[in-house]
Protein backbone atom coordinates (compact mmCIF):
# COMPACT_ATOMS: atom_id res chain seq x y z
CA UNK A 1 0.00 0.00 0.00
CA UNK A 2 1.46 3.75 -0.83
CA UNK A 3 1.47 5.95 1.69
CA UNK A 4 0.70 9.64 0.88
CA UNK A 5 2.87 12.69 2.26
CA UNK A 6 0.89 15.24 3.67
CA UNK A 7 1.89 18.38 4.84
CA UNK A 8 1.20 20.53 7.92
CA UNK A 9 2.01 23.97 7.39
CA UNK A 10 3.54 23.96 10.81
CA UNK A 11 6.33 23.64 13.06
CA UNK A 12 3.96 22.91 16.23
CA UNK A 13 4.53 19.03 17.13
CA UNK A 14 1.65 19.35 19.32
CA UNK A 15 -0.85 20.35 16.22
CA UNK A 16 1.12 17.35 14.10
CA UNK A 17 0.30 15.36 16.87
CA UNK A 18 -3.26 16.19 16.87
CA UNK A 19 -4.01 15.83 13.01
CA UNK A 20 -2.38 12.18 13.68
CA UNK A 21 -5.00 11.36 16.31
CA UNK A 22 -7.93 12.52 14.16
CA UNK A 23 -6.62 10.21 11.53
CA UNK A 24 -6.26 7.28 13.83
CA UNK A 25 -9.69 8.03 15.26
CA UNK A 26 -11.35 7.69 12.14
CA UNK A 27 -9.28 4.77 11.24
CA UNK A 28 -7.45 6.46 8.22
CA UNK A 29 -4.13 4.76 7.43
CA UNK A 30 -1.73 5.66 4.41
CA UNK A 31 -1.68 9.25 5.21
CA UNK A 32 2.40 10.43 6.13
CA UNK A 33 1.63 13.61 8.40
CA UNK A 34 4.49 15.78 8.05
CA UNK A 35 5.46 18.90 9.33
CA UNK A 36 7.34 21.97 7.75
CA UNK A 37 10.74 20.70 9.64
CA UNK A 38 10.24 18.06 7.26
CA UNK A 39 10.66 20.00 4.00
CA UNK A 40 13.25 22.05 2.19
CA UNK A 41 12.61 25.37 3.42
CA UNK A 42 10.28 28.06 1.77
CA UNK A 43 9.42 31.25 1.72
CA UNK A 44 6.04 31.21 3.75
CA UNK A 45 3.66 34.12 2.51
CA UNK A 46 2.57 36.70 5.23
CA UNK A 47 -0.34 36.49 6.64
CA UNK A 48 -2.33 39.46 5.59
CA UNK A 49 -5.77 37.87 6.02
CA UNK A 50 -8.69 39.70 8.15
CA UNK A 51 -10.46 36.21 8.90
CA UNK A 52 -8.90 33.08 10.12
CA UNK A 53 -10.23 31.24 6.67
CA UNK A 54 -8.74 33.53 4.49
CA UNK A 55 -4.88 33.22 6.50
CA UNK A 56 -5.25 29.46 6.27
CA UNK A 57 -5.91 29.13 2.68
CA UNK A 58 -2.83 31.34 2.77
CA UNK A 59 -0.98 29.23 4.56
CA UNK A 60 -2.41 25.90 2.72
CA UNK A 61 -1.87 27.50 -1.21
CA UNK A 62 1.64 28.42 -0.22
CA UNK A 63 2.98 24.90 0.97
CA UNK A 64 0.83 22.88 -1.66
CA UNK A 65 2.74 25.27 -4.19
CA UNK A 66 6.50 25.11 -2.69
CA UNK A 67 6.19 21.25 -2.39
CA UNK A 68 3.90 19.60 -4.56
CA UNK A 69 2.27 18.15 -1.67
CA UNK A 70 -1.15 17.97 -0.09
CA UNK A 71 -1.02 20.86 2.62
CA UNK A 72 -3.27 21.37 5.54
CA UNK A 73 -2.51 24.59 7.15
CA UNK A 74 -5.02 26.48 10.59
CA UNK A 75 -5.19 29.76 11.57
CA UNK A 76 -6.80 29.91 14.80
CA UNK A 77 -6.97 32.41 17.87
CA UNK A 78 -8.98 33.29 20.34
CA UNK A 79 -12.34 35.64 19.96
CA UNK A 80 -13.19 37.31 23.63
CA UNK A 81 -16.94 38.93 23.30
CA UNK A 82 -15.64 42.10 24.93
CA UNK A 83 -13.45 42.86 23.05
CA UNK A 84 -15.57 42.84 20.04
CA UNK A 85 -13.94 39.68 18.51
CA UNK A 86 -10.31 40.44 19.49
CA UNK A 87 -7.51 39.50 19.43
CA UNK A 88 -9.12 37.38 16.66
CA UNK A 89 -6.64 36.63 13.70
CA UNK A 90 -4.32 38.51 15.94
CA UNK A 91 -4.19 36.10 18.85
CA UNK A 92 -0.46 34.98 18.25
CA UNK A 93 0.89 38.36 18.35
CA UNK A 94 -1.15 40.02 20.64
CA UNK A 95 1.44 41.30 22.87
CA UNK A 96 3.62 42.34 19.43
CA UNK A 97 5.75 39.21 19.31
CA UNK A 98 4.94 36.19 17.91
CA UNK A 99 3.99 33.41 19.77
CA UNK A 100 4.85 34.92 23.52
CA UNK A 101 1.92 32.99 25.33
CA UNK A 102 2.74 33.83 29.07
CA UNK A 103 3.20 37.83 27.39
CA UNK A 104 -0.06 37.08 25.50
CA UNK A 105 -1.84 35.60 28.48
CA UNK A 106 -1.10 38.35 31.24
CA UNK A 107 -1.97 41.38 28.24
CA UNK A 108 -4.98 39.95 27.83
CA UNK A 109 -5.94 39.00 31.11
CA UNK A 110 -4.93 43.02 31.92
CA UNK A 111 -7.40 44.18 29.12
CA UNK A 112 -10.54 42.21 30.51
CA UNK A 113 -9.65 42.71 34.15
CA UNK A 114 -12.57 44.95 34.82
CA UNK A 115 -14.99 42.86 32.56
CA UNK A 116 -17.75 41.23 35.40
CA UNK A 117 -18.01 37.59 34.86
CA UNK A 118 -21.29 37.69 32.99
CA UNK A 119 -19.66 39.24 30.36
CA UNK A 120 -16.09 36.97 30.12
CA UNK A 121 -18.01 34.96 27.18
CA UNK A 122 -15.37 34.08 24.54
CA UNK A 123 -14.92 31.60 21.81
CA UNK A 124 -11.76 29.60 20.63
CA UNK A 125 -11.92 29.56 16.65
CA UNK A 126 -10.29 27.48 13.76
CA UNK A 127 -9.88 27.40 10.04
CA UNK A 128 -8.68 24.61 8.34
CA UNK A 129 -7.79 24.77 4.86
CA UNK A 130 -6.43 21.76 2.50
CA UNK A 131 -5.36 22.53 -0.69
CA UNK A 132 -3.67 20.00 -3.54
CA UNK A 133 -1.12 20.66 -5.79
CA UNK A 134 -4.00 20.69 -8.39
CA UNK A 135 -5.58 23.45 -7.30
CA UNK A 136 -8.51 21.31 -4.91
CA UNK A 137 -9.40 23.47 -1.69
CA UNK A 138 -11.70 22.53 1.38
CA UNK A 139 -12.15 25.16 4.17
CA UNK A 140 -14.04 24.22 7.17
CA UNK A 141 -14.53 26.57 10.89
CA UNK A 142 -14.98 24.83 13.92
CA UNK A 143 -15.71 26.77 17.37
CA UNK A 144 -15.22 26.28 21.14
CA UNK A 145 -17.57 28.45 23.17
CA UNK A 146 -16.16 29.27 26.85
CA UNK A 147 -15.55 32.06 29.37
CA UNK A 148 -11.83 33.75 30.70
CA UNK A 149 -10.77 32.93 34.05
CA UNK A 150 -8.79 35.84 35.68
CA UNK A 151 -5.55 33.84 36.18
CA UNK A 152 -4.05 30.59 34.19
CA UNK A 153 -4.76 27.23 35.03
CA UNK A 154 -3.11 24.16 34.23
CA UNK A 155 -0.11 22.99 32.18
CA UNK A 156 -1.84 20.87 29.63
CA UNK A 157 -1.88 22.72 25.85
CA UNK A 158 -1.00 26.55 24.20
CA UNK A 159 -1.86 29.82 24.12
CA UNK A 160 -4.72 30.71 25.43
CA UNK A 161 -5.81 27.58 27.48
CA UNK A 162 -4.92 28.67 30.73
CA UNK A 163 -7.68 31.42 30.30
CA UNK A 164 -10.11 29.49 29.00
CA UNK A 165 -13.17 27.72 30.20
CA UNK A 166 -15.52 25.56 28.05
CA UNK A 167 -19.14 25.20 28.23
CA UNK A 168 -18.91 21.85 27.15
CA UNK A 169 -20.73 19.67 30.41
CA UNK A 170 -17.87 16.87 29.98
CA UNK A 171 -15.14 19.62 30.60
CA UNK A 172 -16.90 20.04 34.12
CA UNK A 173 -15.48 23.94 35.16
CA UNK A 174 -11.77 23.01 33.84
CA UNK A 175 -9.69 24.99 32.12
CA UNK A 176 -8.86 24.07 28.91
CA UNK A 177 -5.25 23.44 29.86
CA UNK A 178 -6.43 21.05 32.59
CA UNK A 179 -7.80 18.71 29.96
CA UNK A 180 -6.35 15.44 28.57
CA UNK A 181 -5.20 15.34 24.88
CA UNK A 182 -8.18 13.27 24.28
CA UNK A 183 -10.79 15.21 25.86
CA UNK A 184 -9.39 18.23 24.30
CA UNK A 185 -9.63 16.81 20.33
CA UNK A 186 -13.12 15.60 21.11
CA UNK A 187 -14.47 19.09 22.37
CA UNK A 188 -12.06 22.13 20.94
CA UNK A 189 -12.62 24.39 17.89
CA UNK A 190 -9.42 22.44 15.74
CA UNK A 191 -10.65 19.08 17.02
CA UNK A 192 -14.31 20.39 15.38
CA UNK A 193 -12.71 21.89 12.10
CA UNK A 194 -10.69 18.86 11.75
CA UNK A 195 -13.18 15.90 12.06
CA UNK A 196 -15.08 17.78 9.45
CA UNK A 197 -12.39 17.02 7.27
CA UNK A 198 -12.17 13.68 7.78
CA UNK A 199 -14.18 12.77 4.45
CA UNK A 200 -11.20 14.30 2.11
CA UNK A 201 -8.80 13.24 4.40
CA UNK A 202 -10.59 9.74 3.76
CA UNK A 203 -10.16 10.00 -0.10
CA UNK A 204 -6.90 11.29 -0.56
CA UNK A 205 -6.11 8.12 1.59
CA UNK A 206 -7.73 6.08 -0.97
CA UNK A 207 -10.48 4.65 1.52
Amino acid sequence: MTTQRILVASRNAKKLAELRRVLDAAGIVGLDVVGLDAVPEYPEEPETGATFEENALIKARSGAAATGLVCLADDSGLAVDALNGMPGVLSARWSGGHGDDAANNELLLNQISDVPDERRGAAFVSACALVGPNGDETVVRGEWRGVMLRAPRGDNGFGYDPLFVPDDAVASGRASAELSASEKDALSHRGKALAQLVPALRSLAGQ
